[in-house]
């Protein structure tokens, strides 16, 4: 299965299926860390023919998503005499796929790169559409760039040895794109009528049609945050150490359904609807605010506030989305004080 994805700057391949012979004449660079590595660095390297490979391991986790990790890999590169004629590839969940695509961008002021993610949420989210970037102590992906890769590869095979929770954390994107964007879909997988590849090829299918509308997030693209906003201040609040991304976002998505369901957009068995899909894929859905000034305070650090205004993405039905700014402070705070109980 193949789907395409085409920027006003580059064009490629999204190929779901299983990975394939990949000959580079060129010096690469594999980027993972010791889990990825341990587990599936042979069946990489076994498919993979290069003028010459190194392997660069990088800590497991979102806390290493920073500046530290990022020189760690310029250093390896440049001590490896690697020119701008090399490549990356991003082995890994969306941690390494971000931080590779970022290291990317800027070494040497750019070279190609190849993602092959190993998790549900790198596969259907992260991996597509050039988003890279890292943390810090400000929020989540502040600092970054939009770069494409050279191609995707989505091999299910890597999925064999998930943990439960982050294939739960997986399905939240692709249950977030199924709410934006195709109630169809969100039927199917409610009723079980999907096998994983499929779900997979129509969550990208669903991002390759943003993307190719709005590659910078000017506009629709945005509408890919739903949960977010929301998820990010939680991811912070927490230090990034309590709940995996997805996770966040599955409450995220709680949270904005509540204020859709305030501004009237969202009917109660809707919302009921979506929070019974999250819980049977064992993601969370409640979080406990202990202070909803603080936690409003906190949308102000998203990249996606502009002009001092908070804009909100919401479902206005299932398969139906609306991106919402201006919200009375006090409506955003009655729906906060909901979590805080």
């Amino acid at each position: 299965m193949k789907v395409a994805i085409k920027t006003p700057n580059k064009t490629y391949d999204i190929l779901i299926e299983k990975l394939p012979e990949i000959e580079i004449n060129k010096k690469v660079a594999v980027i993972t860390n010791p889990k990825v590595s341990g587990l599936h660095i042979n069946y990489l390297t076994n498919k993979l023919k290069a003028k010459e490979l190194i392997i660069i391991t990088l800590p497991d986790g979102e806390e290493y998503k920073n500046w530290q990790s990022i020189e760690y890999v310029l250093d390896r590169l440049f001590d490896a005499k690697f020119d701008r004629n090399s490549v990356l590839i991003a082995f890994g969940g969306g941690v390494i796929g971000d931080m590779t695509g970022f290291a990317a961008s800027i070494f040497l002021r750019g070279v190609e790169f190849i993602q092959i993610p190993t998790t549900l949420l790198a596969m259907v989210d992260s991996s597509v559409g050039g988003k890279t970037g890292i943390n810090n102590k400000y929020g989540k992906n502040l600092i970054g760039s939009f770069y494409q890769p050279e191609a995707v590869y989505i091999d299910t095979h890597f999925l064999s040895t998930l943990e439960k929770r982050e294939f739960s954390a997986g399905m939240a994107e692709i249950i977030k794109m199924a709410v934006m964007f195709d109630k169809e879909f969100f039927e199917n997988i409610k009723n079980d009528k999907l096998t994983l590849e499929e779900m997979i090829k129509r969550a990208v299918e669903l991002k390759a049609e943003v993307v190719n509308q709005d590659e910078k997030e000017k506009g629709i693209r945005s509408v890919l945050n739903y949960g977010h906003t929301f998820g990010h201040v939680i991811e912070n609040l927490t230090n990034y150490k309590t709940y995996l991304h997805g996770e966040a976002v599955a409450i995220g998505m709680v949270m904005a359904n509540e204020l859709s369901k305030e501004l009237g957009f969202l009917s109660e068995k809707e919302a009921q609807d979506i929070k019974k899909l999250l819980k049977r894929y064992n993601l969370p859905t409640d979080f406990n605010i202990n202070n909803p000034e603080e936690f409003y305070a906190h949308f102000f650090l998203d990249k996606k506030t502009t002009d001092n205004k908070i804009k909100f993405i919401i479902p206005q039905n299932i398969g139906q989305y609306k991106i919402v700014k201006d919200i009375p402070k006090e409506k955003v705070i009655k729906v906060l004080k909901k979590f805080s109980q």
